[in-house]
């Protein structure tokens, strides 16, 4: 099956992003040492990061009107954040900046195979409170997506989003942890990174665990694989597992939240699940050809050349 989104005539979906943003300062060297030492970069880049901002991004790269909902600190690591991801076409209203709250930061380190070592530093004294944000903004939105990084944001957006029928996508890592419990109800599309799923869902095989999801109340639940893919099940009985693009790989960092940015911006547009997955697979695989979480990120058109060869 080939998703062209040429032939659609599709209005300017938009579509509110709730959670973390970062910065990341990456580095790519040619092999991970096996001991302590001093090594010389082969490249680097100060690219923005952050599971919501970068899922952001993605939907701002493919067409839609995003906006973020997220918190930074008042210094100069959120004046870069913010400017980076205004650069790429998010909205950035409700980037909140907080006086005495350093913004998120991480180091990153990729290997000549794409793989990662990730030393991140977030503060824990961002305000809980989201009595600032423009919840009355859902009732415009086709679609509302969260890392959970911010439950009260989460609560707040999704219920919104649940009294207007909008739907709704959780990214769930392994940061979710005893929060999943609280924001599960109110999510739609529930979309796992592999550990995570290994983590907060015991017993059976994948698709079993899939499948008690889906009886449990979510419209789609999910689960990526990274190069196995992507293993999804639906309210219906649909089911499936999109393999893999394959690409040259040069930093994975960030495929996750492409994955989830693209999954939201089809869901906007009415994608079936399973064009959903495949297109999502797309952006996420082309994501890792650039360095950083955010330079691969492909445009629609791209994503059309990419899936019309891959056909």
């Amino acid at each position: 099956m080939t998703i062209s989104t040429g032939d659609r005539v599709m209005a300017r979906k938009r579509i509110i992003a709730v959670g973390h943003a970062a910065l990341d300062y990456v580095y790519r060297i040619d092999k991970f040492p096996s001991s302590a030492t001093k090594m010389r970069a082969l490249d680097h880049v100060t690219s923005g990061g952050g599971m919501a901002a970068n899922a952001a991004a993605a939907i701002a790269r493919l067409g839609a009107d995003v906006s973020l909902w997220a918190r930074i600190g008042d210094d100069p690591a959120g004046g870069i954040i913010r400017n980076q991801l205004h650069a790429v076409g998010v909205g950035v209203s409700h980037v909140r900046a907080f006086h005495g709250v350093p913004s998120a930061t991480a180091a990153v380190i990729v290997d000549g195979r794409g793989e990662r070592l990730v030393v991140s530093e977030d503060d824990h004294e961002f305000p809980l409170a989201p009595d600032w944000l423009p919840i009355s903004d859902v009732d415009a939105a086709d679609a509302v997506v969260s890392d959970l990084t911010w439950l009260e944001g989460t609560v707040a957006a999704f219920s919104a989003a649940r009294d207007r029928d909008v739907p709704t996508i959780l990214d769930i890592d392994l940061n979710s942890g005893q929060l999943l419990a609280k924001v599960i109800g109110l999510a739609d599309f529930a979309i796992f990174s592999a550990p995570a799923f290994r983590k907060f869902l015991e017993g059976g095989s994948d698709e079993d665990r899939l499948t008690r999801l889906v009886h449990a109340g979510i419209r789609h639940a999910g689960v990526t694989l990274g190069a196995r893919g992507y293993l999804w099940a639906a309210r219906g009985g649909e089911h499936g597992r999109q393999p893999a693009f394959p690409v040259k790989v040069v930093d994975t960092t960030g495929a996750g939240d492409a994955f989830h940015g693209a999954f939201a911006w089809c869901l906007a547009a009415g994608y079936a699940d399973q064009e959903c997955a495949r297109f999502a697979s797309a952006v996420a695989a082309m994501s890792c050809t650039g360095l950083g979480a955010r330079s691969g990120l492909p445009t629609r058109e791209d994503v059309d050349r990419f899936l019309a060869r891959s056909a």
